[in-house]
């Protein structure tokens, strides 16, 4: 923030990218407001709020466990924070794409694992992962809810009123 080439008069807004953990995003805008205090901010939270969701159970969760995995593709950043907020906690903490990426000594003297997902992984690898657990070690399952996740979307208009209007594709030969 205190290299942008901007003045206090400019003209400015700011938008966060929707996986940014919210310590990351308070700690950018509360400078950002500090600097430019007449930046205009967006009209309502633009960070994901499953990936929020996902990062406080991960916080609250990651406490009571010995190991956490993080089911994920390395470049998703909002995978990524899921692990790194496990490590702040001191926990071993992996993030995975899928089950056949655990490792067995990750699980030595292990009583609780934490399993949760970045906001784009399929439910089924998060199920091979309980699945890889239980068969392996005979492992309990225990179903945790941090937030129960009531968002609903508006449907756009075309389809609110059932006026869809129907395209065709025409080929030239």
């Amino acid at each position: 923030v205190d290299q942008l080439p901007f003045t206090e008069k400019d003209k400015l807004a700011y938008l966060t990218q929707t996986t940014l953990s919210i310590q990351e995003a308070t700690q950018i805008i509360d400078r950002l407001k500090e600097r430019f205090p007449h930046i205009e901010c967006p009209p309502k939270e633009d960070i994901c709020y499953a990936t929020t969701n996902r990062q406080e159970a991960v916080t609250n969760l990651g406490q009571d466990s010995d190991v956490v995995i993080v089911l994920g593709s390395q470049n998703s950043s909002n995978s990524r924070r899921l692990m790194e907020i496990g490590l702040e906690q001191g926990k071993p903490s992996y993030l995975v794409d899928s089950a056949d990426e655990l490792k067995p000594e990750w699980f030595e003297d292990c009583e609780t694992v934490l399993i949760t997902a970045g906001a784009s992984a399929p439910e089924v690898v998060v199920q091979e992962c309980i699945d890889f657990l239980v068969q392996k070690y005979g492992a309990e399952v225990t179903e945790k809810t941090i937030r129960e996740e009531n968002v609903t979307f508006a449907l756009p208009p075309e389809l609110r009123t059932g006026k869809m209007e129907k395209t065709s594709l025409s080929s030239s030969e």
